[in-house]
């Protein structure tokens, strides 16, 4: 081998090494697709009532204030293991009647506390909310969030 690097040879190993690199983040990317669709999310548990809780999260910008398995704002409780926290993980019933008694309990008007806004949501969206909740709960979030409080 030479010991002075010809102009040929430098552009053979950058354009040898970025088809490596894009090979290499190519690869990465399908696998987290398909782990993601095939492992990580519970696509039979999808009802059209969680869809519907979905739609209501984001019409309400609930985002905003809470996170969702980690992503969005810090102002408000992580609600990604809410219906864990609450103890109503396996009872739909249950866990509508605590969302809703939460939601229309706010705001308190407690001096100095944050609060939730009041939402005028319908009995359907509530539990539509309720389901999505539930749902988000049954990801494979490989031990996130680290404690139960969020």
């Amino acid at each position: 081998m030479r010991e002075v690097m010809t102009k040929s040879m430098a552009r053979n190993i950058f354009y040898g090494g970025s088809l490596f690199f894009i090979l290499i983040f190519v690869g990465l990317t399908v696998h987290s697709h398909r782990y993601i669709v095939t492992t990580s999310t519970d696509a039979e548990g999808l009802t059209e009532s969680v869809v519907l809780g979905k739609h209501v999260w984001e019409k309400h910008a609930c985002i905003n204030c809470h996170s969702l398995l980690g992503e969005g704002a810090y102002f408000a409780p992580e609600v990604g293991n809410v219906m864990t926290r609450w103890g109503v993980d396996d009872d739909p019933e249950a866990a509508y009647e605590t969302l809703r008694g939460w939601m229309e309990a706010m705001p308190t008007g407690i001096e100095g506390r944050r609060q939730m806004p009041y939402f005028e949501l319908t009995e359907e969206e509530y539990r539509g909310l309720a389901d999505f909740l539930m749902w988000s709960g049954t990801i494979d979030t490989q031990g996130w969030p680290p404690n139960d409080a969020g």
